[in-house]
């Protein structure tokens, strides 16, 4: 049998990660969330329910402000001229806002319920389906994936993914509902004022896209650093026995804070940029209601609108402005869970490189006193050190019933050539 003495392949892992996300993945923002259909559909029931209950709550809060209408033009308005006919009204007016409250109640409740089994369901599925795809990767995959890195995908990732399922989502829908509601009930009240406020709405929109795609790739970069400390506290934590041997305790502490500041530094930066967003938000939001607001306040002093119109007109506007608010949140919860989903979507797409045989050769007949197993000049070199063959053109056959014994020098190859026979790895030649 010959082989080539080569140096001994080091157990630690390497820090490369695989499978880089692609440029089109980096380019996609929300659309990362397709990938968690399959984990989605198994639960459209309960997806059903949690959308009549998001609809009875959003219709039950746009009611609102059309009591509110009635009761200051027919109850308020009228006080002077019909005092027990107001006092009538206004109590059937606030009776009714009670039945509506009670309904708001119930219905916010079941979407609470509902969709936090969602997010806690759907996150289980998540980390069980990443966890048997690990599992199941050759011992290649392990050898240039750092430990610490997968545990914070399966930890980390998949809990932003379950606050954007369980919560994240239904406040959207609610919010978009709210909005389109409230703008569609704006229009009903004041055709002009909604035009106005509906044309300088729009000058919000943009600048809440465009902070959102920045919140998406630093919630993405954040994530990245937090894994980067994940991967090496699990790398000096596996190696304890030899950081101690070497007295590095306080060495290996002050290299593990150089990833975590990093961590650190790229939050700030998100958050910051997060910041921005809402107060720019509220700021652009806000500073249009008051505008048509006060737009109302002269219409009602020249008899062109009521008092109930214009309080009507309030409530909507804050609704509107307040699902706008929500919404802005939301987006940027999405997009800091988008860049998780990423992560946890290349993790799935990884196969591993030792495959079964589309068609495989049938093993010839077996000997009564055992198998043969034979090798003809393998070459074989480890995924982390593509440069060094660990076995160089190996030949080697052991005969039914032989008795072999592999014998030399640490780094010959005698691990190696094991981990080939249970096809750990396949050679290079």
């Amino acid at each position: 049998m010959t082989n080539s003495t080569t140096s001994s392949v080091s157990n630690s892992t390497s820090s490369a990660a695989t499978n880089k996300a692609t440029d089109a993945s980096r380019k996609g923002s929300l659309a990362a969330f397709k990938g968690l259909l399959p984990f989605l559909l198994p639960y459209r029931r309960q997806f059903f329910l949690a959308a009549i209950a998001l609809v009875v709550a959003a219709g039950a809060t746009l009611t609102i402000p059309y009591a509110f209408k009635q009761m200051i033009d027919r109850g308020f308005g009228a006080a002077a001229g019909a005092g027990v006919g107001s006092i009538q009204h206004v109590d059937a007016t606030f009776l009714a806002l009670f039945g509506v409250a009670t309904v708001l109640a119930l219905a916010t409740a079941a979407r609470f319920f509902t969709v936090s089994w969602l997010g806690e369901r759907v996150t289980a599925d998540i980390r069980s389906a990443v966890y048997a795809h690990v599992v199941n990767q050759s011992p290649e995959f392990f050898e240039t994936t750092q430990t610490g890195e997968v545990l914070s995908r399966i930890t980390t990732d998949t809990t932003l993914i379950q606050a954007v399922v369980g919560t994240s989502i239904s406040m959207a829908l609610r919010n978009i509902l709210l909005f389109v509601g409230g703008l569609v009930m704006l229009f009903f009240t004041s055709v002009k004022l909604s035009s106005i406020i509906l044309a300088l709405l729009v000058m919000v929109v943009v600048p809440i896209v465009l902070f959102g795609r920045r919140v998406r790739k630093l919630s993405r970069d954040s994530q990245d650093r937090i894994a980067d400390a994940s991967a090496m506290a699990g790398e000096i934590l596996n190696a304890m026995p030899t950081v101690q041997a070497f007295t590095h305790e306080h060495i290996e502490s002050m290299r593990f804070g150089a990833p975590v500041e990093s961590a650190f530094q790229t939050a700030m930066k998100r958050i910051r940029a997060r910041s921005l967003l809402t107060m720019v938000a509220i700021v652009m939001v806000f500073g249009t209601i008051v505008f048509v607001l006060w737009l109302g306040a002269h219409a009602v002093l020249a008899g062109t609108m009521t008092g109930g119109d214009l309080g009507q007109f309030i409530l909507y506007a804050s609704i509107v402005a307040g699902s706008i608010g929500a919404l802005s949140e939301v987006m940027g919860e999405a997009q800091r869970a988008a860049g998780a989903t990423e992560r946890l979507l290349e993790l799935l797409a990884v196969r591993s490189n030792i495959q079964s045989p589309t068609a495989p050769l049938a093993l010839p007949a077996r000997a009564a006193n055992g198998a043969a197993l034979a090798l003809r000049d393998v070459t074989f070199k480890y995924p982390s050190r593509p440069d060094t063959a660990a076995l160089s053109r190996l030949s080697l056959t052991i005969k039914p019933g032989e008795t072999v014994a592999v014998v030399g020098p640490s780094g010959a190859g005698k691990t190696t050539l094991f981990q080939l026979f249970l096809r750990f790895y396949d050679p290079q030649s």
